[in-house]
């Protein structure tokens, strides 16, 4: 009786300690101590970052513009996690472009502002874009308008883009031109200004202008007594842009009459 007993105490000793094994545990001076499992899950010593938008701001120096001019767009970014400015990534100046976003510039964030100059060819809607990285996620600015008012530098512009185009009656463009078909199209495209296809009821458009004081992209209208006959652009000392004649091309040549009017449209 005595042997079995303890034969019987062995066999649960040895049993206890298959399955103190088989749970990852081990019995030490009479306590229980846990020790890790081969098979258990690595533990995550750091929580995952979670990207965020940074916080933009944007300033335009100008919303309204005359031709030519410069406007200055600065962008300052601020990271919301911990309220420090954003010194990594890029940024990028675009406009709307037939409904697309186009990039004109892209500069990098190593202060936390970026400033653009931009030279807007036409009015249209501008932002800025941050790029992204670690912990910020890309975002725009919202849209804004930036308009650009004609100007004479502007209507000489759209003149001279057309250097060299041949003179026939009664085309209007954009290859072909006679005299007040020329001026229709230039007006209408650098301007938004329509004008008749016909030098005698061009005169009567725009604002009058006295001849000492006229500024290059006026429009001159020479005439025979009051009616008139022939159409140019002022482009300043003594020239102006025009379509002359059949067998010749638009040009840049000499107010040759002092018999005309001056009229003003931008």
């Amino acid at each position: 009786m005595h042997e079995r007993s303890s034969s019987r105490g062995r066999r649960t000793s040895v049993g206890t300690g298959t399955v103190a094994l088989s749970l990852g545990l081990c019995l030490c001076a009479g306590q229980l101590v846990a020790t890790p499992a081969a098979s258990a899950a690595p533990v995550t010593t750091a929580a995952a970052v979670k990207s965020v938008k940074p916080k933009q701001t944007v300033k335009y120096s100008k919303r309204t513009v005359a031709w030519g001019s410069s406007v200055k767009v600065t962008t300052k970014l601020i990271d919301p996690k911990n309220g420090k400015k954003v010194v990594y990534g890029s940024v990028r100046l675009q406009s709307k472009i037939n409904g697309k976003w186009k990039t004109w510039q892209t500069k990098r964030t190593r202060t936390g502002t970026v400033s653009f100059t931009t030279k807007p060819g036409t009015s249209s809607w501008y932002r800025t874009y941050y790029t992204g990285t670690k912990g910020l996620t890309p975002a725009a600015t919202k849209a804004v308008k930036i308009k650009v008012k004609a100007s004479g530098a502007k209507i000489l512009a759209e003149a001279k883009r057309h250097k060299g185009a041949p003179y026939r009656f009664g085309a209007s463009g954009p290859k072909r031109f006679d005299c007040s078909g020329y001026t229709m199209y230039v007006y209408r495209k650098a301007a938004g200004k329509k004008l008749p296809h016909k030098a005698n009821s061009q005169q009567r458009y725009g604002s009058s202008v006295s001849k000492s004081k006229k500024k290059a992209g006026d429009l001159l209208v020479f005439r025979s007594g009051s009616y008139g006959t022939h159409v140019g652009i002022y482009a300043g000392g003594g020239y102006m842009w025009a379509a002359p004649h059949t067998g010749s091309s638009v040009k840049k040549q000499k107010v040759y009459s002092s018999n005309y009017v001056v009229r003003r449209m931008v």
